[in-house]
């Protein structure tokens, strides 16, 4: 009996402070389940994305962004367009396309500028 008393609660402890083997190693960032979240989320996470509503010469109109209602956008001589990351045009952008826009606020009027406009398949960082 008094083997029974000291033994259970001994065997109790050991099973408890034993380490469970999922606790044992994470999974590495390049090994997980959807690969290197790091490549395109990391460098296009400050940009808004939206479909095209409307374009004209002076800028556009975003569809579907994260706030929720449609976003005006204006174009500066120095607005880079890339497709594909590749140089492109204000021209080539149509009504109904995915864009990832890189944003000025404009601080006395408020108004969004755009820096940078990415169409196309976007290509990891390396």
């Amino acid at each position: 009996m008094n083997l029974r008393t000291v033994g259970i609660p001994a065997a109790l402890c050991l099973l408890i402070a034993a380490p469970a083997p999922a606790q044992e190693k994470a999974a590495k960032a390049e090994t997980a389940r959807f690969g290197d979240p790091t490549g395109i989320a990391r460098k296009y996470q400050n940009f808004l994305y939206g479909v095209i509503k409307t374009i004209d010469a002076d800028g556009m109109v975003l569809e579907k962004t994260k706030v929720g209602i449609d976003q005006t956008f204006k174009f500066q001589p120095r607005t880079k367009f890339l497709h594909d990351n590749k140089p492109s045009s204000r021209e080539k952008l149509k009504v109904g396309e995915q864009v990832y826009v890189d944003v000025r606020k404009d601080k006395k009027t408020g108004d969004l500028y755009a820096k940078q406009v990415i169409t196309g398949i976007v290509v990891p960082v390396e």
